[in-house]
């Protein structure tokens, strides 16, 4: 038996909220998502979750149908090399999305699979269908409201116990140079930790907000979680802006796309003060170290719908 699935991913913005679904048929679809991403992680992930819903049984060939090249090449053509290279691509650069597609190159070890390509937006049905669920979900996390994922695969792990996503302006968290700003200056900026349960732990709901404010931005300063960009999402605030040491001025989705190439080295902060400017700001003082040295900063972060986020930074190395 071969099994016929479309896989698809859509990114509002691109990079914005993002979406990705697999469809085999209505009773036989899942859907998932972050609040920031691209195209082709959906693309990737959807796939990548389709391996992994019909892991339970392999001895079944997959035909994947798919309208990204990209993700189509990754997997067919490219990943062997960019193995090779210890996942850098010709010019010797990191290959974008190396998380997700090492984590296909092993869900695909031992498996049949073949994948097609079909034009997008053109009437598919399967496409058409993956793409729809897709796009739902990132709508989902854009607007603020629930998007089911679907019922899975009969009999994986998924099926049995999948949780309803929970779009970031919730409150929740998800399942990511050269100067030394809080995130880098020319490529800035694991999964969610501490500040990922705070929902259902009620003694760190009773943290004193400039505690959490602190605990955030060492998060950030974690190159773990500066790959993560459903977690970075959550972080920043939508209106996120940093200038750079050099005078750069930096918007949310710039950074959000520069730390896919690089990010950074770890840092560690000594806080030199958090004043409460209002009840829903923080201004929270530090210094940063580093082995590229120290810097003194300044990070304006505010609560917005429940979850602190980080509006606005500006780092100033030291001498």
């Amino acid at each position: 038996m071969t099994i016929i699935a479309a896989a698809d991913g859509s990114a509002l913005g691109n990079p914005g909220p993002a979406g990705w679904a697999w469809y085999v048929d209505d009773s036989c679809w899942r859907a998932g998502g972050w609040p920031h991403g691209t195209n082709n992680m959906g693309e990737l992930m959807a796939v990548l979750d389709l391996f992994r819903s019909t892991a339970h049984v392999p001895q079944e060939e997959l035909l994947i149908l798919c309208d990204s090249q990209y993700v189509i090449n990754c997997i067919t053509k490219w990943m062997p090399g960019w193995k090779r290279k210890g996942w850098r691509k010709a010019d010797g650069k990191p290959v974008l999305n190396v998380d997700l597609l090492k984590d296909i190159d092993q869900a695909i070890v031992g498996r049949k699979y073949t994948f097609e390509w079909v034009k997008g937006h053109a009437g598919h049905d399967l496409n058409e269908a993956a793409d729809e669920r897709a796009r739902a979900v990132a709508t989902a996390f854009q607007q603020g409201t629930a998007a089911p994922i679907g019922p899975g695969f009969t009999g994986s792990d998924e099926a049995l116990a999948a949780p309803l996503p929970v779009p970031a302006r919730a409150g929740r968290s998800f399942q990511s140079h050269s100067e030394p700003t809080l995130f880098g200056e020319s490529g800035i900026f694991g999964q969610p930790d501490l500040f990922s349960e705070l929902d259902e732990d009620t003694s760190a709901r009773e943290l004193p907000a400039e505690e959490i404010v602190v605990a955030l931005e060492r998060e950030l300063l974690r190159p773990d979680v500066r790959t993560d960009i459903g977690r970075i999402g959550v972080l920043l605030h939508p209106d996120f802006a940093e200038i750079g040491s050099s005078g750069r001025f930096w918007t949310r989705d710039a950074m959000m796309v520069a730390l896919e190439e690089d990010p950074g080295e770890p840092i560690e902060l000594e806080v030199l003060s958090a004043d409460r400017l209002s009840e829903n700001t923080i201004l929270l003082n530090y210094r940063s170290f580093a082995h590229s040295g120290s810097a003194l900063r300044s990070s304006v972060w505010l609560l917005d719908r429940g979850q602190w986020r980080l509006r606005f930074h500006q780092g100033t190395p030291e001498n």
